[in-house]
């Protein structure tokens, strides 16, 4: 039976149609914190680029240090010569001339060939070291985007709890709209209140349920971007653990602000990151230095030739041309055009911009902090208050509604109380998952796995 293309393309989706199935099978039906941070560590695209970066600088370190040793290379040149229009070749071989009337000829030559560079004021030695700094930071390149990666997934987690639960607050509060407006009808039809309260009161159930779609809405939206973040390209539902979050996590005991930033510039490595910099950059001014010193090499060869146009043979030829070179090579820096200057101030410029950088990291690195500490602090602190004035709203609101049903309050009053109500659940929620969303992140800066 011959394939036809067509067939090879039907083969080739229906297979990749069964390894998508096969890899959907494998996820979980709802995302747990850890199992998002655990699957975009595994398949980040940018993690992993950093991670061949890491390689890389591997094999430049292992590169560095074979410059210790010399260099050996083997060579041949084979020629062949046609001369048309000469009818004898003299050649000398072994002190002696020879004639012949080949128009062709033929020599080969070869050899063996070594160079060492003995002493070049240090700069190799410095070289490795300064390789081994790159693979390092290397390293901490791979953990800073690791836990840029684990920052942003906590970030839009949070963001998905605290919008589910609003969904959910937006959908009772519609419930209790309707039935408010069951019994308005009620009230309309045996003439208490007039066709302008029922139309207010319509329009408050219209606009409880826009907030119902729109909260669904931003939800949708925020999976998707969590989505996105763990690059989950060929699935096509997405949901997420709702853990139970009580006071007790809410209201966690907040650490100093002080002992999370001196753990964090133990163990954060963004800071790491600027302190290997700029000890390479100290290297880097070294190496600079050294770049007046002289260079000393040395040099060895063996090697023979062949040619047609002897009548010795060929390994005769080879021993009798056999020749052996050593040699000693000493090169000191006289006058290069400053170069040699103009690199000391670079490097030592470099030397002074990587302790600035050094010194940013940690103004940034204490910024961040700072803002989780007050942002905790503050949150927690509206959370005791939010709570408290939710439960006077929410009495306040069922005296409202119970003076409603019997004629003592009107339409404007109840909703005002209503809205009220909605104000204070919102500022629950919103001081709820801000306090937890900036604890997770402390424990983390003191060097915690990620978890709320």
């Amino acid at each position: 039976m011959i394939f036809r293309p067509r067939y090879w393309y039907m083969l080739f989706l229906l297979f990749s149609l069964y390894s998508i199935s096969i890899h959907s099978q494998n996820l979980p039906s709802k995302w747990s914190l850890e199992d998002c941070i655990n699957y975009a560590l595994s398949h980040n695209i940018q993690l992993r680029q950093s991670q061949v970066n890491k390689r890389l600088s591997e094999a430049e370190y292992e590169q560095s240090r074979s410059t210790l040793y010399p260099t050996l290379s083997a060579s041949t040149n084979q020629n062949v010569s046609w001369r048309p229009f000469s009818e004898q070749t003299v050649s000398l071989s072994n002190g002696t001339f020879t004639s012949t009337s080949n128009e062709v000829s033929y020599n080969g030559s070869y050899g063996i060939n070594a160079n060492w560079t003995v002493w070049n004021g240090g700069i190799n030695h410095q070289n490795i070291k300064k390789y081994s700094l790159s693979s390092e930071i290397a390293e901490q390149d791979i953990l800073s985007t690791s836990n840029e990666i684990q920052e942003q997934i906590v970030q839009y987690y949070v963001q998905i709890i605290y919008l589910d639960e609003a969904v959910r607050v937006n959908k009772e509060i519609l419930e209790s709209s309707k039935i408010q407006l069951d019994r308005a009808q009620d009230m309309f039809d045996v003439g208490s209140i007039s066709k302008a309260d029922l139309a207010q009161m319509e329009s408050q159930v219209s606009q409880d349920e826009y907030n119902v779609v729109n909260s669904e809405v931003q939800l949708s939206s925020t999976k998707l971007q969590l989505k996105q973040i763990l690059q989950l390209v060929q699935l096509e539902s997405f949901d997420i653990v709702i853990p139970d979050i009580d006071d007790s996590h809410v209201l966690s005991p907040l650490p100093s602000l002080s002992s999370v930033y001196s753990t964090a510039l133990l163990y954060r490595p963004e800071i790491e990151r600027a302190h290997l910099n700029q000890e390479s950059s100290k290297l880097d001014l070294n190496i600079a230095k050294r770049g007046y010193y002289p260079t000393i090499s040395l040099m060895a060869g063996i090697g023979t030739s062949n040619n047609s146009v002897s009548d010795d043979a060929i390994f005769t030829q080879l021993k009798n041309n056999l020749n052996n070179s050593l040699g000693l090579s000493v090169s000191v820096p006289i006058f290069d055009g400053r170069q040699n200057h103009t690199n000391v101030v670079r490097a030592q410029l470099a030397a002074e911009t990587s302790q600035l950088e050094l010194e940013k990291a940690e103004q940034e690195l204490y910024s961040k902090i700072e803002s989780s500490w007050l942002n905790a602090k503050n949150s927690q602190q509206q959370y005791i208050y939010a709570k408290s004035n939710l439960t006077s709203n929410e009495a306040s609101y069922e005296l409202l509604n119970a003076q409603f049903e019997v004629g003592l309050k009107n339409i404007a009053e109840l909703l005002t109380g209503k809205t009220n109500l909605i104000q204070a659940k919102q500022q629950l929620l919103q001081s709820k998952y801000t306090a937890i969303l900036n604890l997770a992140l402390l424990r983390f800066y003191e060097g915690n796995v990620m978890k709320l």
